[in-house]
């Protein structure tokens, strides 16, 4: 059934490992902008769900890094899928995408009898990351780096960068905005990274840190962490004292920073769709798309994962097909 933002809270406490996507705020700031949450529990099963506004009154269903589970993570009972068609039909869903919490090699996607789905080319969150190891001493961790990336991190520290809590919301989306336009990526409105510090920061789930040298902000991010996992979302540098390697030493800073709250691992979220002997053969010629940032992330000496593909159910299969016609042309632009 559904249920309230407050009840969804309530489940959540129970499943302190659900996916930060899964979260009360993270519905509450998808609403803030464009979205609209609904919170379905099952008996032990249950899913936030995003539902876009389309065209004629239709709207696209969303579960990102869910259903969340207590006897089976990233599973959903039929009782629940029944559960689930019946709010997407309410809700005019042309078709609903999940995207489980659920790495490839654990396993297929889950499929319950009838009731299936059809594996999706098209991910919303990126499939491919690399996942910190923070389990050990900060010593262990560091040597696990390639030996280039601990060496900037303390180089950073002997030439003066310092790292610590930052509340100008405004500076972070002028930082974000050059960071975009230097490495051709998007940015959300200034009220986006707003609310998200609104929302988590106080739960202490949240931290917006700043590199300094002598006062002046170089780089930022904004990183989030619940129950083991952390995840760094957005992230920005200037174009000055580069040489002083502040993101490096930033990074770092925000994994402690994740360590401290219980943090085990630390999701980079996001590089290039590929194998590892490709990310390795090709991270220094290409800079298109997350090969840009493939070349800085690896140096911290994640596991390279891969999220199971995301799966579809379809409700209207004429406008599914021109969902299809429309991705189609993009893949091909």
């Amino acid at each position: 059934m559904e249920v309230s933002l407050a009840a969804w809270n309530e489940f959540l406490d129970a499943h302190p490992h659900a996916h930060l996507l899964q979260t009360g705020p993270w519905g509450e700031l998808k609403s803030a902008f464009g979205w609209e949450a609904v919170r379905l529990i099952v008996g032990e099963c249950g899913a936030q769900v995003l539902f876009r506004r389309l065209p004629l009154g239709f709207t696209v269903a969303y579960i990102p890094r869910g259903p969340v589970d207590r006897v089976r993570p990233s599973a959903f009972s039929e009782p629940f899928v029944e559960e689930l068609d019946a709010l997407c039909r309410r809700k005019r869903a042309v078709f609903l995408k999940i995207e489980p919490d659920a790495w490839e090699q654990e396993g297929q996607p889950p499929t319950v009898g009838a009731a299936s789905f059809r594996v999706s080319r098209h991910s919303i969150q990126p499939r491919r990351t690399l996942v910190v190891d923070l389990r050990g001493s900060e010593e262990a961790i560091l040597g696990r780096m390639k030996q280039k990336c601990r060496y900037n991190i303390r180089l950073a520290e002997k030439k003066g960068v310092r790292v610590r809590p930052w509340d100008d919301l405004d500076g972070f989306h002028r930082m974000m905005l050059a960071t975009g336009a230097r490495d051709a990526f998007g940015v959300h409105a200034a009220a986006y990274y707003r609310r998200a510090y609104e929302l988590f920061h106080p739960a202490g789930l949240a931290e917006l840190l700043v590199a300094e040298y002598e006062d002046e902000p170089l780089a930022a991010l904004m990183v989030f962490a619940r129950g083991r996992r952390a995840w760094y979302l957005y992230g920005a540098s200037t174009d000055r004292e580069r040489n002083r390697m502040p993101t490096y030493l930033l990074q770092w800073e925000a994994m402690r920073w994740a360590r401290q709250r219980g943090a085990e691992e630390y999701d980079l979220y996001g590089v290039p769709d590929a194998d590892e002997a490709a990310l390795e053969a090709q991270f220094e010629s290409r800079r298109d798309g997350l090969w840009g940032v493939y070349r800085f992330k690896r140096g911290f000496g994640g596991e390279l994962r891969r999220a199971v593909p995301a799966l579809d159910r379809v409700y209207h299969p004429l406008l599914y097909r021109l969902y299809l016609w429309r991705m189609a042309g993009r893949e091909a632009g």
